[in-house]
């Protein structure tokens, strides 16, 4: 990959590798695209094809010990720390060997890390989930308070969630929706006091 794109997939030589690249040992694993199934749905049907792993699309993937099915990417790709190799977010390594690559609520240069905190509710499914500004979250589900806690990180239209329990989870903001393991999110505009 290049400039956030997969530039190709299978193996190439290494004296064709630019000197700057990070490789990660994928021998054994499976890569999965980040496919959240409600944002893929809510795209334009010629647009459903950028969570393809081909050529020319956004380098959105996760690299894991574990095999996983096609409805769980596609439904709720929970991955447990010790099978994530590598999540990689529009070409950028967010997750290494199961640990995030910087700390929690440090936004990446030119990201609108503010766009995110706040709280996101989907009323039909009984969800808020509270997006903190310095990089923790809580979800409150059907009047549950801390449900789940953790952390998280964004880049570009991205978010990464690595719950307190212990698993990594994956979102995606699109048209200000934010869609995550099957909940589909808005923004809980603050109420003047």
């Amino acid at each position: 990959m290049e400039d956030g794109r997969i530039t190709h997939v299978g193996s190439r030589a290494k004296q064709s590798r630019p000197a700057q690249a990070r490789l990660i040992d994928a021998e054994g694993a499976f890569v999965v695209p980040l496919l959240v199934d409600t944002a893929a749905r809510a795209r334009p049907e010629d647009q459903r094809g950028v969570y393809d792993l081909a050529p020319g699309n956004p380098a959105n993937f996760a690299v894991t010990r574990e095999r996983v099915s096609e409805p769980r990417i596609r439904h709720m790709l929970v991955l447990r720390p010790r099978d994530l190799l590598a999540v990689v977010v529009s070409g950028h390594l967010e997750v290494q060997h199961g640990e995030p690559t910087r700390p929690a609520g440090v936004p990446d240069p030119g990201d609108d890390f503010q766009q995110w905190h706040g709280v996101w509710v989907d009323d039909s499914r009984e969800l808020e989930q509270h997006l903190l500004p310095d990089g923790r979250y809580t979800e409150t589900r059907h009047g549950r308070t801390d449900a789940y806690t953790g952390r998280y990180w964004v880049h570009n239209d991205r978010i990464t969630y690595l719950d307190d329990t212990g698993f990594w989870a994956f979102g995606e903001l699109l048209s200000g929706v934010l869609h995550h393991a099957g909940f589909v999110m808005s923004k809980r505009l603050a109420t003047p006091g």
